[in-house]
């Protein structure tokens, strides 16, 4: 079977491509059994707890993420430098992922046959 891979770089709440990779890989994780998540750059803000985009006036689709778990997606990772770079390295996740260094990433991503890039 092929490994699939998602790669999510952009922040949660500026553009609408978190919330579709999300639903993509929830559709897709039916069909699949061995997927990669990538979070990269500003994509790691995604998984941080206690957000409040209400206040925004944007939808609030960051618990989601937690569906991850229940559809069996165990390969998630973030990138330890855009953790540092955005402060984050000490913040609760809402979810189980590796933390990584960007090369590390890089050579998982290589294992996979497809990386779709939200």
């Amino acid at each position: 079977m092929k490994k699939l891979g998602f790669l999510f770089c952009s922040s949660p709440h500026a553009v609408s491509s978190g919330r579709e990779g999300l639903d993509a890989l929830l559709a897709v994780s039916a069909f699949c059994e061995e997927m990669y998540v990538f979070f990269v750059g500003d994509a790691v803000s995604q998984l941080v707890e206690g957000q409040q985009p209400k206040k925004i006036l944007s939808r609030n689709y960051i618990n989601t993420f937690k569906l991850m778990e229940v559809c069996d997606i165990e390969n998630v990772y973030l990138c330890a430098e855009s953790l540092i770079q955005f402060g984050l390295q000490d913040s609760r996740l809402i979810v189980d992922a590796k933390i990584k260094s960007s090369n590390e990433i890089a050579d998982l991503m290589h294992c996979c046959s497809q990386i779709i890039t939200f």
